[in-house]
């Protein structure tokens, strides 16, 4: 089993100099247990997404370590990262005409040489992943014509055919209405793979997340599980809102309603 940890970590965007706090990383340290869910909350802008392409090695940290399963990813390759960590993101690929199998099965290329083609192995996972995402019958689809919430449930199936140790995403819910955002995350739980997910729903955080970790102007300034973290103090200092915080009545995780004037 895997565990990510991200040491000390700081990061400034090219270009902009240490005096620009937008998304700028600063002592970032983080921990992704093997087969834990956590969540990585914070207002927009305030680093999650930088937070999360150092972790899977598209931004090199300035300082600090990202490790995998005691391997810091930074002195690895881009395939070995590839066959450990998958990756789904806000925005979608461009499909160039491929279908939904020809999208999903790309979750295999790490894992194959340079001219393999795809083994039964290869197809049986692909269906499976499918399956998992509720895509059952969407094979020959071209991706270009599905929705939104298709198409990132299509993205999630490919991450599962990668076979990964580690999940990351970013902002997965985003294109999704209700229940396919409950299912999701159910699927996502279920999985028992280490995951890290940014999330802006708060309510959907709390009720899938083991633990928390909020971010704000590049900086990690509360951890812990959703109960300890989903304070009405917290919510008004992070977020500049006031709220009522109180335990679910059927699951027993906070809670969260907004408070609005009138």
């Amino acid at each position: 089993m895997t565990s990510l940890t991200l040491s000390h970590l700081a990061w400034t965007p090219l270009g902009h100099g240490h005096c620009h706090h937008q998304f700028q990383l600063r002592d970032v340290t983080l921990h992704v247990a093997a087969g834990e869910f956590v969540g990585l909350i914070g207002p927009n802008g305030s680093g999650k997404t930088s937070l999360l392409r150092c972790a899977y090695r598209f931004s090199r940290p300035e300082h600090g370590e990202v490790t995998l399963a005691h391997h810091n990813v930074w002195q690895q390759s881009s395939r070995w990262c590839a066959q450990r960590i998958a990756v789904v993101l806000q925005e979608f690929p461009d499909a160039f005409g491929l279908s939904v199998a020809e999208v999903v099965a790309m979750g295999r290329m790490p894992h194959k040489g340079l001219f393999d083609g795809d083994s039964h192995e290869d197809r049986r996972l692909v269906l499976a992943a499918l399956a998992s995402a509720g895509l059952e019958g969407f094979e020959d689809h071209g991706f270009a014509t599905l929705s939104g919430g298709e198409k990132q449930r299509v993205i999630l199936a490919r991450a599962l055919a990668q076979q990964p140790q580690l999940l990351i995403l970013d902002e997965p819910t985003n294109h999704l209405d209700p229940h396919y955002q409950l299912q999701l995350l159910q699927l996502i739980k279920g999985l028992g793979i280490g995951t890290l997910a940014s999330l802006h729903d708060l309510n959907l955080a709390a009720a899938f997340c083991d633990r928390l970790y909020v971010i704000d102007h590049g900086r990690v300034v509360a951890s812990g599980t959703p109960a300890q973290v989903l304070t009405v103090e917290l919510l008004r200092d992070v977020f500049g809102i006031d709220a009522l915080v109180d335990e679910h009545p059927l699951s027993g995780y906070p809670r969260i309603t907004w408070i609005t004037q009138p």
